[in-house]
C-alpha cells in the first residue's frame, strides 16, 4: 500500500514536472513586441483570476528569465489609466483593487463599508501603535494610553484578522505580544510596514484626530467605540 501511494505521488509530481516544461515563458517565436504583451496578458489575467495578491515569485512563473515584472506592471498600470480600477502593490504582491473615487457606487449597489472590518477611532489608533511599535504587549499598549486596554478588545482585532500573537516577551512572566498580520496589510493598502503612514496622513483620511491625540481627549473613546475595554 505504502508503495503504491509513493508510486501515485511520483506520478503526479512527473505530471506537474511535464506541464511545467511544456509551458513556454520564453515565446522565443514571437517577435519582440507579440512576446511583451503575451507577457502582460498573462501577468493581468493572473493577478485578475487570484484571489490574494500575486506576489513576484509567482509571477515569474509565467513570464521569460529576461522579463522585467515591475516594467510589465507598469505598462499595465499605464493602460488602466482612467479605468475604475488598477493594480496595486499590497500586501507583498500585486491585486486588482477598484479606486476610491467608486466607494459610494460599490456601496450603493451591494452595501458594505468596502472594507471587512469596519473599524473604531480608538481601534485603528491601537492598531497604529502595533504596527510601529510590534512585537508589543497589552501591558505596554495599555501604559501608552494611560488606560487598561482589556483582553476583549484585543481579542475583537484578532477575530478581526487584524492583528495576531507574536513572539513571547523577555519581560517577568514573559506576557504574549501582538503583531499585524497580511490582512492588517490589506486593509489599509499597505505593501509593507515600511508603508504606514503618519498621522497627518490619518487625519486626512479622517480615521484618527492628531489634535485629540496630543491633547490626551482621544483616551475616553475607548469606553464608548468598545463596550468591552476594560478588565
Amino acid at each position: 500500500m505504502a508503495e503504491a501511494t509513493r508510486r501515485q505521488g511520483k506520478g503526479q509530481s512527473d505530471d506537474r514536472r511535464t506541464a511545467d516544461q511544456l509551458f513556454d515563458r520564453e515565446l522565443d517565436h514571437l517577435p519582440p513586441e507579440a512576446r511583451w504583451r503575451e507577457w502582460m496578458n498573462r501577468v493581468e489575467a493572473t493577478i485578475f483570476a487570484a484571489s490574494e495578491p500575486v506576489t513576484r515569485e509567482i509571477l515569474t512563473r509565467i513570464v521569460g528569465k529576461g522579463c522585467s515584472i515591475d516594467l510589465l506592471i507598469d505598462d499595465i498600470r499605464e493602460e488602466l489609466r482612467g479605468r475604475p480600477y488598477d493594480l496595486i502593490a499590497v500586501a507583498g504582491g500585486w491585486k486588482h483593487l477598484t479606486r476610491p473615487a467608486y466607494a459610494d457606487a460599490i456601496r450603493a449597489a451591494v452595501g458594505g463599508s468596502g472594507k471587512t472590518a469596519d473599524l473604531t477611532q480608538s481601534e485603528v489608533l491601537v492598531l497604529m501603535c502595533i504596527g510601529y511599535f510590534q512585537p508589543i504587549t497589552r501591558a505596554e499598549l495599555s501604559s501608552f494610553f494611560g488606560k487598561e486596554i482589556s483582553r476583549d478588545f484585543i481579542g475583537h482585532l484578532r477575530g478581526a484578522g487584524l492583528i495576531a500573537s507574536g513572539p513571547r516577551s523577555p519581560t517577568p512572566g514573559a506576557p504574549y505580544t501582538y503583531v499585524t498580520t497580511k490582512k492588517f496589510l490589506l486593509e489599509f493598502g499597505l505593501d509593507t510596514l515600511r508603508d504606514l503612514p503618519d498621522f497627518e496622513a490619518l487625519e486626512d483620511a479622517g480615521l484618527l484626530s492628531k489634535d485629540k491625540l496630543l491633547a490626551g481627549d482621544i483616551v475616553p473613546d475607548f469606553a464608548s467605540d468598545q463596550e468591552d475595554v476594560g478588565d
